[in-house]
């Protein structure tokens, strides 16, 4: 039995983790769960999984929490010392699914208890992936990506030498807006920009999936997770999302990973890993998905992704500000109080206006995490 702490138990990748819990409950357990202050969804997770451990970052709804669960056995906790206690408590595999910064702590705490992570986590990586990796080879844990492409990635290298890459191919769907130029981009509300053509996710990452902010975070972590300059990595536009990404070998050859968009397979194969078990959900029929068109990304009008391509190559802190400044620019769009166009551009000047620290620690990262967020309430 393989004991599982999803951390970020409420989102779409947590409740998706706990389908395949229940597709394979002789093979899975809970031991803990966390989430950000939903604590009616976490009571009902609690009192089906019987986790040892239940977290709620928000202090009051952690309360609300134990009072609704005072019957059980559960040990309820809150805040960070809350997440990186239930990361570092007793389990096999850590889903890291947390949105946000907050998950960074955690994960760190995982790998420090010895704990395979099952990463979904952007931010770890994006902003600490130079932390995260050196400390994931000194604790002799794994890093398993959970994301649709890196797992794409992480599959096709399997068998493969590290020395025989050419490069990564990293494909992206293109978003609700493929296609359209700037000038018809101006008017764009969030509620279309929230139609994504073809995978279910949350607003924040749905609104990254159009402006390819999203793409360009993964090529972060890419970098990463496989040990490739930033110049091998390519992103591809393919909208029909089946080929989920590839890897070009030197000898000319192209392995990819090829699937419905569906995120309960990437999930199951990191629980599993090395081994594939059965997945009761839709299987790929060629013969129905017909054609398979690449296309490569307008970085003119979608400036998002140069622009993570730059804060990439500049490296330091100013990943920490790309997606700080971006999380706060989404944030705004989708009260309505800045245009769509107006995200790039909040971006860059954030950029623009920044001191990069070229080797930062956990402080530093944290700190410019905060700069730049309190500057949005000047």
């Amino acid at each position: 039995m393989k004991k599982l702490c999803i951390l970020g138990s409420t989102g779409s990748i947590g409740t998706q983790t706990l389908d395949i819990v229940d597709e394979h409950s002789r093979e899975l357990s809970v031991t803990a769960l966390a989430a950000g202050k939903n604590a009616v969804k976490v009571e009902e997770q609690v009192r089906k999984y019987k986790p040892e451990i239940a977290v709620l970052y928000d202090e009051k709804a952690a309360e609300d929490l134990k009072a609704r669960v005072r019957d059980t056995s559960v040990k309820v906790l809150s805040g960070m010392d809350g997440l990186m206690e239930a990361a570092s408590a007793d389990s096999d595999i850590v889903v890291g699914a947390i949105v946000g910064m907050i998950g960074i702590k955690p994960v760190l705490s995982a790998i420090r208890a010895g704990h395979d992570v099952a990463l979904a986590n952007k931010e770890t990586l994006v902003s600490a992936g130079h932390i995260i990796t050196r400390e994931a080879e000194e604790n002799k844990v794994r890093i398993l990506p959970v994301d649709s492409e890196h797992s794409a990635i992480f599959q096709s290298l399997n068998g493969e030498r590290h020395e025989d890459i050419e490069k990564i191919l990293l494909t992206a769907s293109g978003g609700p807006f493929r296609g359209k130029k700037r000038e018809e981009l101006s008017e764009m509300t969030a509620e279309t920009a929230l139609k994504h053509p073809n995978w279910d996710m949350g607003p924040k990452v749905t609104i990254d999936s159009s402006t390819l902010v999203n793409k360009g975070l993964e090529v972060m972590e890419a970098h990463w997770l496989f040990n490739v300059h930033y110049d091998d990595i390519e992103v591809l536009i393919h909208p029909q999302s089946i080929v989920h990404s590839a890897v070009q070998y030197k000898d000319g050859a192209v392995i990819a990973q090829l699937g419905v968009p569906d995120m309960h397979l990437p999930i199951q194969y990191a629980l599993f890993y090395p081994g594939r078990n059965n997945l009761n959900r839709e299987r790929l029929d060629l013969f129905k998905t017909g054609e398979l068109t690449f296309e490569k990304p307008d970085t003119d009008t979608f400036r998002g992704l140069k622009l993570a391509l730059d804060a990439a190559k500049t490296g330091g802190t100013m990943p920490t500000v790309f997606n700080a400044a971006n999380e706060e620019a989404v944030k705004l769009f989708l009260k309505g109080s800045i245009k769509y166009l107006e995200i790039p551009e909040i971006i860059e000047k954030a950029m623009a206006d920044h001191k990069v620290v070229s080797d930062p620690d956990l402080e530093e990262i944290f700190r410019c995490e905060s700069e730049v967020r309190n500057s949005f309430m000047r």
